[in-house]
């Protein structure tokens, strides 16, 4: 499920949500997954409020708690941090939104790029590549080329943690 709090123009909301349910498959998620795109504000207050931080952060990602449900988690994504990053790359809103999906839907999958040595920038590296996303954003924070896969990676850990992550060009 797609939630437009904040939408920022040139965004097509019909086209983020078949792309939320297209990455969400490709990353293995079975369960549903609510994406909530809102303001610099609302991150803010989230990442304060679950990660102990008093910033605006691009995404963040809180797994599911509730052992009997169909719901993988919710990611919470910044459109004033997406339009911002895409101006200084170069390229859509609307494909800095889906690059941010994909890195949300990772960590609801499990990974965790501060600790995996490396298997989240590959697993994220090759889903951008079949889904046609430009660099990702743990290339984009390490300013390197990810590691081109080789073979599938093991399956992650379940994250029990809301997780985020600032790219290198991401502003507040």
């Amino acid at each position: 499920m797609l939630l437009l709090v904040h939408q920022p123009g040139g965004v097509r909301e019909r086209a983020l949500a078949l792309f939320a349910g297209k990455a969400r498959r490709a990353v293995g998620l079975n369960d549903e997954v609510v994406v909530f795109v809102t303001d610099n504000a609302e991150l803010r207050q989230l990442n304060r409020r679950y990660r102990h931080k008093d910033e605006a952060t691009d995404v963040l990602s809180f797994p599911s708690t509730l052992p009997a449900t169909r719901t993988a988690g919710d990611l919470a994504i910044s459109a004033e941090i997406a339009a911002a990053n895409a101006a200084e790359l170069g390229h859509s809103t609307e494909t800095e939104l889906k690059i941010l999906i994909l890195h949300g839907l990772l960590h609801l999958a499990g990974y965790d790029h501060e600790t995996d040595n490396g298997e989240m920038q590959a697993r994220e590296a090759e889903l951008r590549l079949h889904l046609k996303l430009p660099v990702g954003l743990i290339e984009r924070a390490h300013g390197a080329k990810a590691p081109t896969p080789k073979h599938k990676p093991p399956p992650p850990r379940k994250a029990s943690k809301p997780a985020a992550h600032r790219s290198g060009g991401s502003r507040r």
